[in-house]
């Protein structure tokens, strides 16, 4: 079984690049079955998740395959299928995302629920609902969504939740419906507007991504394209936090401040420079971090989910003790006792967890529990005196294409075994 071993206690130097983004690539792959040609997306990170989203689209019919290192050819022209079987769907959370796209390019769909990271309960009710305002028949009996929507018809739609998932379903699904769409109360996160950006760059007609209101004209006929998909800020956020918790100096190239304002403007507070230019970001941490302000999280534009482990791994050799608040997902401290393996010093209750800033950690042979969480044992490993093993490391690879190559080209001692 694959593992990484760490040897901490060093101070980071050095440069790397950041991958293309997880979260934005896999609805864009769902994406290319509304074109029914070639696309060409550069910068696709080669992680579990891009090769399960692979899988479902070989196994309707279409074609996908690697071109150089990070270049990923899809053809959805021979779509012959619009049925995904419950081995590939439970392969991951975000499969759900494919229903919107087959049912506007066929007219129907048969997917089983997803899976994924156990994360507490992501229902997909508003994905369900808003297709069926736009005329999809759903029955889910027995786990399977049988959907028929022979004919789309676009209006607007008011999500309870700005959830992204669904936000970015009907995006899809609008598509193929005829008319306009209106989604308010829409998720705002930067994926939403690349995803946008991709289907424009199709021929669709999308507007409003980035804003609490996107506005789809369907009934566009969409072609192929090249598109080059964003940098992930979600790992932008962990090198910046293994910067700021083992120290040093690092340059990440390609990475946006713009995405993660809310990630950088705490690790500021906590003692760490952070400088964007064009070609990227550099940090420098030089001394022990101070406790920070109250972390909440929250949707896009707040403090994301996905990088509050990971925050609070960087913190727990800080001065002083931060609260952290999870408002998204009821099991996202999971990762928190493998932490106490290291002698981090954390108390949960429900929702809020404080962290008390402790002055030496200790190696020690942890799991990952979740994907971020896996990142954050990663992060709180490099300022850990003595070697830490980081075991079950399948959930990191759903979304760091190569978390080990990174952080030793950011000067970490870190080796990868048992592939």
């Amino acid at each position: 079984m694959s593992q990484l071993t760490i040897r901490g206690g060093s101070c980071l130097g050095g440069e790397t690049e950041i991958q293309g983004a997880k979260n934005s690539v896999l609805p864009i792959l769902a994406a290319t079955l509304l074109t029914a040609g070639q696309v060409e997306l550069r910068g696709c990170p080669r992680l579990r998740d891009v090769d399960a989203s692979i899988h479902i689209l070989r196994d309707l019919g279409c074609t996908a395959r690697w071109e150089g290192e990070n270049v990923l050819l899809v053809d959805t022209r021979n779509l012959n299928g619009c049925a995904v079987s419950e081995r590939l769907m439970r392969e991951m959370r975000s499969s759900a995302i494919f229903l919107g796209a087959i049912l506007a390019r066929c007219g129907q769909a048969e997917l089983s629920y997803p899976g994924g990271c156990e994360l507490g309960p992501r229902p997909i009710d508003l994905h369900l609902s808003g297709l069926r305002d736009l005329g999809a028949e759903i029955d889910d009996a027995g786990g399977v969504l049988h959907c028929k929507a022979p004919c789309l018809q676009g209006r607007e739609i008011v999500l309870s939740l700005p959830s992204v998932g669904a936000t970015e379903n009907l995006m899809l699904a609008a598509c193929g419906a005829d008319g306009v769409t209106t989604i308010s109360n829409a998720a705002r996160e930067p994926e939403i507007v690349d995803l946008q950006q991709f289907l424009t760059a199709c021929g669709a007609k999308v507007s409003g991504a980035g804003t609490s209101t996107v506005s789809v004209e369907g009934g566009k006929p969409l072609h192929g394209c090249t598109y080059t998909v964003m940098p992930d800020r979600i790992v932008t956020a962990t090198y910046l936090c293994a910067a700021a918790s083992a120290g040093g100096e690092i340059f990440l190239q390609g990475a946006r401040e713009a995405h993660l304002s809310t990630v950088t403007a705490v690790l500021r507070e906590a003692g760490c420079s952070i400088r964007s230019e064009e070609r990227g970001m550099a940090c420098v941490c030089r001394d022990r971090l101070t406790a920070v302000r109250p972390v909440r999280t929250a949707p896009y534009p707040g403090f994301p989910t996905d990088a509050q482990a990971i925050l609070m791994a960087a913190l727990l050799r800080s001065r002083g003790a931060t609260v952290f608040e999870e408002n998204l997902f009821a099991s996202r401290y999971r990762h928190v006792d493998e932490l106490a393996r290291m002698g981090a010093d954390i108390r949960v209750s429900g929702r809020v967890a404080v962290v008390t800033g402790i002055k030496t950690l200790h190696g020690a042979p942890v799991r990952c529990t979740d994907l971020r969480g896996g990142a954050a044992l990663c992060v709180a490993a490099l300022a850990a005196e003595g070697e830490t093993s980081v075991r079950e490391i399948g959930h990191i690879d759903r979304g760091y294409e190569d978390i080990a190559g990174d952080l030793r080209r950011l000067g970490a001692e870190i080796v990868r075994t048992g592939d």
